[in-house]
């Protein structure tokens, strides 16, 4: 059949593969996937259609932003863009540095010219601080009832843009590359070409969808061929590369992709266990596709070895190059690792082009190709090769040759036999873990953050690839201020620069400190990353290197705690292998957020953790985050599942523990848990923020009785914590009338408070107390804790009004979100015990009567619930302002910030929440 547009495409795999399967994993679950045909891909695809139709803003031709965190969605809602006759955009991954992120989002804004945008509720803090682009969660559109009147859209050509795609999502000036319909399957077409695949076989990726070949590789040419397709989250796969090749034998994947990074873990993880099923039949392994970065072709060779273990072909492993540009894939080496080892080279060749390209090397902007193993400039040409970048012709005018061939930024050669050689980049851009980022950002954000020991202007990143390592590692070279003998400072500093490098990379970098002889500025007072690169490649600071390391060790040496029993040696074993460090950089006391752990190693290590320990439950995500130490968190483990052991309650938890501005504390809301605070304290990286958990949540655990139980308790932690004031206290709704009587508590001993924060509760609560019965506090924590909306907790409370308690929870456990469900660790007995334990909090205080007075107070007020108040002046007019009563002459003030009651500190409103609470602690002196 010939095609003329991808919704032909589609609609030919529906007629003709329609029984073809979309199979898609959820996170933390590997093995009940969401089987999904074809037919009702397109389905759902022409039901989500009419949805774009009936929002605002709607017209033909507008661009759709998809910053979608699951693939499901990404291929349905990529559909319904073309059905609707506008144009999709795939988002890539955004900057965590707020600044970058923000710049970011302005430029997609600019750029896609005000386009709708399209996201998941747990992505919409992405989008906070910013007011140009309006993201609208998926989870607030529902199917429409009735039919739009319809829109005449015309049947798209081979010439039009059928999607954008985004070159790089870690800085702020991503290119939109228009990718046509004819363009895309041409492309398909030629990929199909290289290798010739089983039809039973179905197409594997764990890549997102906002990475081209994920898309056109996996997702359109499995469409275009009539084969399976299988979705699996990154996470599910990188902290666990077995279970890829569990997912490959279970699926008969016959094809895939691994990058050169995936591929070292996945050959470390082969080599490092014997319980690798005998039973594996990987002959259906037909292509490993791999590029993205340079692949090591020792790596190659030996995984290579492995796979043929399982029935692999010996030729499974297909390097390659591609961009966004050509549609991902275009040349191919289907000999790997034979051709490479044969010519002894030490990284895999990319191969040759497959039909629909053409390449060349070319010399200082001549238009003429150099001939065989000449090194150049790559160029390339053909119908797979995009056009323009979308709303930038300066930016499209400058890819191009005068005769029209792409310039990819590379330096390479071809060689006798007609591969094609890379040999280096001519762009400054890092690629680690095949993931593009700017050098310029990260050092900046290392500027930034001002640290004590990193001299202004003289730090520099560069990327390289140092044996053993199979795949580069980030590398940051700065100047210190401090002397030479001191050691903690230099701990101090390092573990700095880390943390900042890992927000925004996710990667922990290698950090060299160097004197100014070897970070010489050029004339215009620039650093050359190139010679400090070439520098550190040929050896030049190894004496810098090593200075430093005998230093950390000597911190090491002298600090360090040795484990204390079995288990304890256990788990440094296992957050040794799987944060691959060794064991004298740590040991069962050192914060395991010292070591820049990413939230994908964070999982990783929950899991192993459950793996080794034989628990009776799993772990939940806020017991590592809460006991960050291996001593800290053997201890929790042994409270938690011993069935004898009586719990001991710790009142405080360290949400953020750096910094040497005065400590923020806490109060929990009426649910009794800090999980609320984790948005917040993201953005206090120089200030220590600690929180109060209630009293409850484990086992055995007794609950407070009474309010003078519960703040003695709070005031007593404290003190304990920090022995000498002034205080910065606050509480969010319940917990405000517990910081309240703490902070009297405080000031009655002597102490003076700093800051006290009350958010969006009345000094006079005991009739909305009274009003609170079990049903109401167990959906108002289903609510607060996102496993239902806030109209299902409507909805719910006026249905089962007069419902027993089992016939509620069924319900809710009916309608919550299993990924958060999971993610929170919840069963029922947990979710009930919870609302338990929320239940005797509000019953503490049905009787209690404000008295007495503070110095001084500011309040945060928002939208209040409906049942309170009709509007926020009536809030403020009759009920907050009620609070000056208990605040000494002048003391108090009232600020206005963003959401409603129970989301004023969710990840919609939390940024401009943090902005506020900011300038009032530096109005109070802090």
């Amino acid at each position: 059949m010939s095609y003329h547009n991808l919704l032909d495409l589609l609609e030919y795999a529906v007629v003709n593969h329609g029984i073809r399967k979309v199979i898609t994993y959820s996170p933390g679950d590997t093995t009940n996937p969401k089987v999904t045909i074809y037919a009702e891909i397109q389905r759902e695809a022409r039901q989500k259609c009419e949805i774009l139709r009936s929002l605002d803003g709607f017209s033909e031709g507008k661009i759709v932003l998809l910053h979608l965190n699951d693939h499901f969605n990404v291929i349905t809602w990529f559909w319904a863009a073309l059905y609707a006759g506008c144009l999709p955009a795939i988002s890539t991954p955004f900057s965590q540095n707020e600044g970058s992120r923000n710049a970011h989002i302005e430029h997609l804004s600019k750029t896609l010219i005000s386009p709708i945008c399209i996201t998941n509720r747990s992505s919409l803090d992405q989008f906070s601080g910013q007011h140009i682009l309006r993201p609208i969660a998926v989870e607030s559109l529902h199917k429409i009832t009735q039919k739009v009147s319809d829109i005449s859209v015309k049947e798209p050509t081979p010439e039009d843009t059928a999607l954008l795609m985004l070159t790089s999502g870690s800085t702020g000036n991503a290119k939109a590359v228009c990718l046509s319909h004819g363009q895309i399957l041409t492309a398909v077409a030629g990929k199909a070409s290289v290798i010739r695949l089983p039809q039973d076989g179905s197409f594997l990726t764990w890549i997102a969808l906002a990475h081209v070949a994920s898309m056109v590789e996996i997702h359109i040419q499995a469409l275009f061929l009539g084969v399976d397709q299988v979705h699996v989250p990154p996470a599910e796969i990188i902290t666990n590369p077995l279970e890829f090749l569990r997912l490959i034998d279970r699926h008969r994947v016959c094809r895939t992709f691994a990058p050169n990074f995936f591929l070292a873990r996945l050959r470390n993880a082969l080599e490092a266990t014997s319980e690798v099923p005998e039973t594996w039949d990987l002959s259906c392994l037909q292509y490993l596709a791999s590029g993205g970065e340079a692949n090591v072709i020792e790596t190659c060779a030996a995984v290579t070895r492995l796979l043929m273990k399982f029935g692999a072909p010996e030729k499974t492993i297909i390097t390659g190059f591609g961009m966004t540009e050509t549609c991902a894939g275009a040349i191919f080496n289907t000999s790997c690792p034979a051709y490479d080892l044969a010519n002894r080279l030490e990284f895999a060749s990319v191969g040759r082009c497959m039909p629909g390209i053409e390449m060349r090397i070319t010399s200082q902007g001549e238009q003429v190709a150099l001939g065989a193993n000449q090194a150049g400039d790559l160029e390339v040409t053909g119908p797979v090769v995009f056009k323009k970048y979308f709303n930038n012709e300066e930016a499209t005018a400058s890819a191009f040759t005068k005769d029209g061939w792409f310039k990819t930024g590379d330096q390479a050669m071809i060689d006798v036999a007609g591969h094609l050689r890379l040999i280096g980049r001519s762009k400054d851009m890092l690629i680690v873990n095949g993931v593009h980022y700017n050098p310029e950002e990260i050092e900046s954000n290392i500027e930034d953050a001002r640290i004590p020991g990193v001299a202004s202007s003289f730090t520099a990143c560069f990327s390289s690839l140092r044996p053993p390592a199979q795949t580069e590692s980030i590398y940051v070279a700065f100047l210190p201020t401090y002397g030479n003998e001191d050691i903690t400072v230099h701990l101090d500093t390092l573990n700095a620069i880390s943390r900042v490098t890992m927000m925004q990379t996710g990667a922990r970098p290698e950090i060299i400190p160097l004197d100014k002889a070897a970070l010489q500025k050029s004339t215009l007072g620039k650093l050359s990353r190139t010679k400090l690169k070439h520098a550190f490649e040929k050896g030049d600071f190894v004496s810098y290197e090593e200075s430093s390391r005998e230093k950390v060790l000597r911190y090491r040496a002298s600090h360090h705690q040795a484990p204390a029993n079995p288990t304890e040696e256990l788990l440094l074993r296992v957050f040794s292998s799987v944060l691959q460090i060794q064991d004298d950089d740590f040991d069962v006391e050192t914060p395991i957020f010292e070591l820049g752990i990413t939230s994908i190693e964070l999982i990783s290590l929950k899991r192993s953790i459950e793996e080794h320990l034989d628990l009776t439950a799993t772990i939940p995500i806020i017991t590592l985050m809460t006991n960050p130490t291996i001593r800290s968190l053997v201890k929790a483990l042994k409270d938690v599942d011993s069935p004898t052991t009586k719990p001991q309650y710790a009142p405080v938890v360290t949400i953020q523990p750096h910094g040497t501005k005065q400590p923020l504390w806490l109060v929990h809301p009426g649910v009794g848990e800090v999980l609320i605070f984790l948005n917040l304290a993201r953005y206090f990286p120089d200030r220590p923020i600690y929180a109060f958990r209630a009293r409850g949540f484990s086992k055995g655990e007794p609950h407070f009785t009474s309010i003078e139980e519960a703040t003695a308790t709070y005031h007593s932690a404290m003190k304990s914590r920090q022995p000498q004031g002034p205080y910065l206290l606050a509480g969010y709704s319940y917990g405000s009338m517990l910081a309240v009587e703490t902070a009297k508590m405080l000031e009655s001993n002597g102490d003076k408070i700093g800051f006290l924060g009350v958010f969006n509760l009345p000094p006079h609560i005991k009739v909305r107390m009274q009003q609170l019965d079990w049903v109401a506090c167990l959906l108002h924590l289903s609510y607060f804790l996102d496993l239902i909306t806030e109209a299902q907790s409507r909805e719910l409370a006026a249905e089962l009004c007069a419902a027993p308690r089992e016939e509620v929870l069924a319900e809710v456990l009916t309608q919550a979100d299993p990924c958060r469900l999971a993610e929170l660790s919840l069963t029922p007995v947990a979710l009930v015990n919870w609302a338990n334990l929320a239940f005797d909090l509000q019953s503490m205080a049905v009787e209690y009567e404000p008295s007495g007075s503070v110095a001084k107070m500011d309040v945060f007020y928002c939208t209040p619930l409906a049942v309170v108040a009709q509007s926020r002046e009536q809030w403020l007019r009759e009920h907050l302002v009620l609070w000056r009563n208990f605040v000494r002459a002048g003391g108090v003030a009232f600020h206005e910030v963003g959401g409603e009651h129970y989301t004023m500190l969710g990840k919609e409103h939390v940024f401009t929440f943090q902005k506020t609470l900011k300038k009032v602690l530096k109005s109070r002196g802090f």
